[in-house]
């Protein structure tokens, strides 16, 4: 007689990890097993609406079946090479990603801090071989409460402690300014930038969008002053904001996008540095690279992953759901919410701090089966995926409320 398999339970499963993970994360204490679409089960067979998203990683759903099968097909081919030889599926792959984005070029790489680290060094070789800076002088500007990853060099620009304490020494180059102030970025650029790096939308610092003209302004000073514009679009890109970009929203063209996240479609880490011909084409053989950047398994999912925002499905879906969010989070200031910033199907909501922090919220919201995250002290953040219907998100809302009553 076979022996029953055991099926260990959330709870043991949580104790497991305790002494054999690292204690970098601090998760909601819920176990994940199985997912499709916007939800996600538990262990124990309990359904939750997930409304994070992987942060923005699962724009088109869990298990998305298109996403799937163009990841199945290549996985019975092939899913390694290195860039040591080319393989089939990175030309199409750039082809698609370059028309989407209305850019000239491609980097692939693999995580969202593995664009930004690549954006910076594109940077700093454009600024020595085009614009003529001295040698290691060459400066970026960025802002004030970013979030760009958690690399040594990215965290040397961070003015979150929490990131940066007890990392140093930190890497020169940078200079701070606040965030949504054109005047102080203006001030800080001169003969040694590169490049201006930014966020259209401050995600980690709880969604926070710059007044309308703050990214056209940040385009036209760039231009004027000759450095580069870098978008930082790994969590704002591909349909979360109700546009393909989120500087779409003022019509704004970036020298340098970077994305990531959704670009994998939740399968695969796959990201990417897009720009203009004349800036990525510093780059020569030997001098930047990544064994995994570009592997066909990527390039396929990625492909899939371009292919489903061309058609302009989810960006509308994205906008009209948003309006949605709004109406709903709208009805909840003073109920609990003292504010909210709100883009397509992106949100920041402050909760009153009498009634709880962030934190104490999301628990709440996961003991009624949704799934949220917070940040900083009492805000939340808010990003189902695109494939949320009406429906859901209103009910997500509607439990919102119920918690913070």
């Amino acid at each position: 007689m076979t022996a029953p398999v055991r099926v260990r339970s959330s709870a043991d499963l949580i104790r497991a990890e305790e002494p054999v993970l690292a204690h970098n994360y601090h998760p909601l204490p819920v176990v994940v097993a199985g997912a499709e679409g916007a939800w996600v089960e538990d262990v124990e067979g309990r359904r939750y609406l997930d409304m994070l998203a992987g942060y923005s990683a699962l724009n088109f759903g869990h298990r998305n079946p298109s996403l799937l099968e163009a990841a199945h097909r290549q996985l019975d081919r092939l899913t390694l090479t290195s860039r040591a030889f080319h393989n089939d599926q990175l030309a199409e792959f750039a082809e698609r990603l370059t028309a989407l984005t209305g850019m000239d070029m491609v980097l692939p790489m693999n995580t969202g801090a593995e664009a930004v680290e690549s954006g910076i060094k594109v940077a700093r070789k454009w600024a020595y071989e085009v614009k003529g800076v001295p040698a290691d002088r060459a400066t970026i500007v960025v802002a004030a409460d970013n979030f760009h990853g958690r690399t040594t060099t990215i965290v040397s620009f961070s003015t979150d402690e929490t990131a940066r304490a007890g990392f140093g020494p930190f890497t020169p180059g940078f200079r701070i300014v606040p965030y949504n102030d054109l005047a102080a970025l203006e001030a800080a650029i001169d003969e040694t930038t590169a490049a201006v790096l930014l966020e259209p939308i401050q995600g980690e610092a709880g969604v926070l969008i710059p007044d309308e003209g703050y990214l056209a302004g940040v385009r036209e000073v760039t231009r004027r002053k000759g450095c580069l514009f870098i978008a930082d679009e790994i969590q704002s890109g591909l349909g979360r904001t109700g546009r393909t970009l989120a500087v779409e929203h003022e019509s704004v063209v970036p020298d340098v996008v970077l994305l990531g996240k959704a670009l994998g479609g939740g399968i695969v880490p796959v990201s990417a540095v897009v720009g203009r011909r004349d800036v990525l084409g510093v780059l020569r053989p030997g001098e930047h690279g990544s064994t995994f950047g570009g592997n066909p398994l990527a390039a396929a999912v990625g492909t899939a992953v371009v292919k489903l925002l061309e058609t302009g499905e989810f960006q509308r879906r994205a906008d009209e759901l948003g309006v949605l969010l709004r109406d709903g989070l709208s009805g909840l200031v003073g109920k609990g919410v003292v504010g909210f910033r709100a883009r397509g199907l992106w949100a920041g909501v402050d909760v009153d701090p009498a009634i709880g922090t962030g934190r104490e919220i999301s628990e709440r919201l996961m003991r009624e089966g949704i799934l949220a995250k917070d940040t900083h002290g009492s805000t939340i953040r808010l990003a189902p995926p695109l494939t949320i219907t009406a429906q859901e998100l209103q009910e997500a809302v509607a439990t919102l409320g119920k918690v913070l009553s």
